[in-house]
């Protein structure tokens, strides 16, 4: 039992090192924390319900995991293919497009959540 609780330690640290990594490297994880952070001040100030939580956090979620999964293939294809090859590229292309897939659909979520609150919010103070 030790031994298991240990191993998953070990995981455990080697994730958050990994994502780390990624908000040390990546000026578009930063800029995907810090919306998330903006996002989160939203919420509590407009008093979004249970289920709004739950898909923006979803949201927050897949931005952040695609990401890390641009990250980690960018890494890899740095690392096999140091020079420029077409196929290299494409893969890098591939995994950047995944990324805005998910911060467009998180957009669009979020659009869809807020913008009642923001014209409420319009309406009461500016008539």
């Amino acid at each position: 039992m030790r031994t298991y609780l240990k191993k998953r330690y070990t995981s455990f640290k080697y994730a958050f090192k990994g994502l780390h990594a990624a908000l040390r490297s990546e000026p578009h994880m930063r800029l995907h924390v810090l919306s998330a952070v903006g996002v989160v001040a939203a919420g509590f100030a407009f008093g979004v319900s249970l289920t709004e939580w739950c898909l923006l956090i979803g949201c927050i979620g897949l931005v952040v995991t695609a990401e890390v999964f641009n990250t980690a293939i960018e890494t890899v294809v740095n690392l096999v293919s140091p020079t420029y090859r077409p196929l290299a590229g494409k893969a890098k292309d591939l995994a950047a497009g995944a990324v805005l897939v998910a911060a467009a659909t998180a957009a669009l979520i979020g659009t869809i959540i807020f913008l009642p609150y923001l014209l409420a919010f319009a309406k009461i103070y500016f008539g």
